[in-house]
């Protein structure tokens, strides 16, 4: 289905993505964010790799007990495992985020200038809250230039929305309707990656339901661990390859 089609068929389901998204917000339990320091480094020595996961909860590490089994530090761990180099990690994320808020409120926050490799996590947001193709290229594009701007030297990687129908907490017809979306999201997504200093990495394959925390919509840490290795692979393909150059 192209983009128009997906996104007019979304908008005539708008009544039925309303009150099954009402039950499920009623029905999930809130998740806190995970106990522990968001930032840290896993080798010994200076850091040759410097890493920033930034973008909604899942960037924070939300569904995950600890901050070691989220994300950052589970790709820290990945990439010292595949280079041999110390990586240093850190965890930026809002709840309920979406690419425009990150633009706007996470990305002037962090002080560090020093970033080797830039991680987006956002877009889920973004799809579920209708955000429309135009607010989408605006946010997301915006956001790609604003990490450019702070941190020129480092590569910027995009993890964009997984399939929703894999998604536990989702009833089937909702999960349908937010597939459109999402499918708008990442298109969209992808092409704005290619024009302006990204990579767009490709969508996070979904086993089973084991992956998932207990509100059936985050990450646990076997989740973020399946994620990071997923990226982490991604990473080094794009950087061996004798290609491998942004724009």
């Amino acid at each position: 289905m192209n983009k128009y089609l997906a996104g007019l068929s979304s908008w005539v389901l708008v009544p039925v993505a309303v009150i099954q998204g009402v039950g499920v917000r009623k029905s999930a339990p809130r998740l806190p964010p995970p106990r522990g320091r968001p930032k840290g480094q896993v080798g010994e020595g200076s850091a040759a790799i410097r890493l920033l996961v930034i973008g909604d909860s899942s960037a924070a590490g939300v569904g995950a007990d600890h901050i070691e089994h989220t994300l950052g530090p589970q790709l820290a761990l990945c990439l010292n495992r595949v280079t041999g180099k110390p990586v240093s990690w850190r965890n930026a994320g809002a709840n309920s985020a979406t690419a425009a808020e990150i633009r706007d409120h996470v990305v002037p926050n962090i002080e560090e200038r020093d970033f080797t490799h830039v991680v987006l996590a956002v877009g889920t947001n973004d799809a579920k809250n209708y955000v429309t193709r135009s607010r989408f290229k605006k946010g997301f594009g915006g956001l790609l230039y604003a990490a450019h701007a702070r941190w020129p030297d480092a590569r910027i990687y995009w993890s964009p929305v997984i399939a929703m129908a894999d998604v536990p907490a989702l009833p089937r017809a909702l999960a349908f309707i937010l597939g459109l979306r999402a499918a708008i999201i990442n298109a969209t997504g992808a092409q704005l990656c290619r024009e302006r200093y990204g990579a767009a990495i490709d969508p996070l394959p979904i086993d089973g339901p084991e992956g998932f925390a207990i509100d059936g919509f985050h990450a646990n840490a076997l989740g973020y661990r399946h994620w990071a290795e997923h990226v982490c692979r991604f990473i080094q393909d794009a950087e061996q390859a004798p290609s491998s150059s942004q724009r």
